[in-house]
């Protein structure tokens, strides 16, 4: 289902579109370049081998993902069963560990030493076995055994992370052990939660499939894992999760220092400071003092305010109490 709405998405995507897409790494560059020589190169009615063919994955530059609808109540850890297997589930527990964000290899090129023809390898696995002999036509017909060489430049990753996560203690019947679910998360997803965090995964469950020698002997499918297609931090409140919370004009205030009452020692300060008109200007006492109970303050206000300040060294009063002096 991922694969089929995400080429509905790749189709209708070129109908939306307002602007031109700014290139976003390197690999856009170079899948743009690559379209220009083979649209230069190729005959309209010239067909291909589909090993040279540009996957749809290497040129899909957007993650789809499913989200529960909002009526589907969350699963136990414990309840999440054989009968989920391939659906799509909810699961609530607390993480425990998570592993370092790896790059993942999504699509693998690479280019013959022989013909220079470019091969591609979409990889749908953790691990692949890479591709040794060239399949194009030109090696196929010439028989010169041309062999494949891996292009890190041209290969498409994402970012992959695994998560563990267990059940709450509310959900442990008495005597059992928490169980634990492994994770797995790709691209944007990856970095949303840390070990102690309460969180909500939605995802399909499925078995996980073991390659190599190991699948000859694999008996029964006892490993699965969770591949998560949405999570949310129960920790935070649903206004912080979809980013609709907005300031109050409280706070609004107490950021801007909008509306804030002055204190009546800063506003004597900013008065005889204006009279003074610059720094080591001195000041008469008394010319400060009217100025000061013309404004509405009391002598002892202002005798308390010119102490304040002098006791942080911004002013000095003499002994006689004629001249301020400003630092």
């Amino acid at each position: 289902y991922s694969r089929l709405f995400a080429d509905a998405v790749h189709e209708l995507l070129p109908l939306y579109k307002e602007r031109e897409v700014s290139r976003k790494d390197v690999l856009d560059v170079y899948i743009e370049h690559r379209l220009l020589l083979e649209q230069r190169g190729r005959d309209a009615g010239d067909a291909r081998s589909p090993q040279n063919q540009y996957p749809p994955e290497l040129l899909r530059r957007f993650e789809l993902y499913f989200k529960a609808p909002s009526t589907a109540k969350a699963r136990v850890v414990r309840d999440v069963k054989a009968d989920c297997i391939g659906k799509l589930v909810t699961v609530r527990g607390i993480v425990t560990r998570v592993t370092e964000v790896k790059p993942m290899m999504v699509v693998a090129t690479y280019s013959c030493d022989q013909c220079g023809a470019e091969t591609y390898q979409p990889i749908q696995s953790p691990t692949f076995m890479p591709l040794l002999m060239c399949p194009s036509r030109e090696c196929q017909t010439n028989r010169s055994g041309g062999r494949l060489y891996l292009q890190s430049r041209g290969s498409k990753f994402i970012k992959f992370q695994e998560l563990k996560m267990q059940e709450h203690t509310d959900q442990v019947p008495v005597g059992h052990l928490p169980r634990s679910i492994s994770v797995a998360v790709h691209g944007e997803n990856t970095r949303l939660a840390q070990p102690g965090d309460h969180v909500s995964v939605t995802g399909v469950f499925l078995p996980l499939l073991k390659t190599g020698f190991r699948q000859m002997a694999q008996g029964l499918l006892s490993e699965t894992y969770l591949e998560a297609h949405c999570i949310v931090k129960m920790n935070k409140s649903e206004e912080d999760e979809s980013g609709a919370g907005e300031l109050t004009e409280e706070e609004l205030r107490q950021i801007t220092g909008t509306g804030r009452v002055q204190r009546p020692a800063d506003a004597i300060f900013a008065a005889v400071r204006e009279l003074a008109g610059g720094q080591g200007r001195a000041v008469p006492y008394a010319e400060a003092l009217q100025r000061c109970l013309a404004k509405g303050f009391t002598p002892a206000q202002v005798q308390a305010a010119l102490q304040e300040y002098e006791e942080l060294n911004v002013l000095q009063v003499n002994p006689a109490r004629t001249r301020i002096t400003f630092v």
